[in-house]
């Protein structure tokens, strides 16, 4: 498109301080991370904040309960909220700016027509809250970029370990959780400079998918 990404969203929004150093020497000028409690603390996902470690990388943070309400709760009958309509989702997003800057919504593209199928209603949901979204007084979309030029950070945020947008613990253990992934883990580290010295694109090409989720 044209484009150089400027915004950093990595795999599973793993994310803390180190790596967030390591990605604005990479040249990015923000990232993605997921807003645990575990690092927030008393405070809301709701802003922006800056990297412990390298103050000029912005950190966006998602606000996992208004975004599981659609991707896990959406198709859920036994949720109290049920059903779920425009009118009331985009009613909590003017509620948190209020007093807040901005509402990170990251879905998983599967969130509509595999975890919540058609039949759901998710793709009519969707289509009328983009609708009301732009027809809403003090509401409007914007991208990472735009919302990192428009807002600056309310303060540094620290995130010593890592963490991740999946599971309940919202860290690595869905990937490293255990010895044996560990190892696996380990060994594929240690094929790096094996890898590296043989120009076989085959090879290379199954050690990056090794790499995957």
């Amino acid at each position: 498109f044209g484009q150089e990404p400027k915004i950093l969203k990595n795999t599973g929004l793993i994310y803390s301080d180190n790596l967030g150093e390591q990605i604005y020497d990479l040249g990015f000028q923000g990232v993605m991370a997921e807003g645990a409690d575990q690092i927030l603390g008393w405070k809301s996902p709701n802003f922006v904040y800056c990297n412990d470690k390298q103050p000029r990388l912005k950190v966006l943070l998602r606000n996992y309960k208004l975004t599981d309400d659609i991707t896990l709760r959406f198709s859920s009958k036994s949720w109290p909220e049920y059903p779920l309509t425009a009118e009331k989702y985009v009613g909590w997003i003017v509620d948190s700016l209020q007093k807040e800057d901005v509402v990170n919504l990251f879905f998983d593209y599967k969130t509509f027509g595999i975890y919540n199928r058609a039949e759901s209603n998710i793709f009519d949901f969707f289509s009328a809250l983009v609708s009301k979204v732009v027809k809403t007084k003090g509401v409007e979309f914007a991208t990472p970029s735009e919302v990192i030029k428009n807002f600056e950070p309310i303060s540094v945020l620290s995130v010593p370990q890592f963490t991740s947008c999946v599971d309940e613990e919202r860290d690595l253990s869905a990937w490293l959780g255990n010895n044996l992934q560990h190892q696996a883990f380990d060994a594929l580290c240690s094929l790096q400079r094996l890898v590296s010295v043989v120009d076989d694109a085959q090879i290379l090409q199954d050690w990056n998918r090794l790499q995957s989720c």
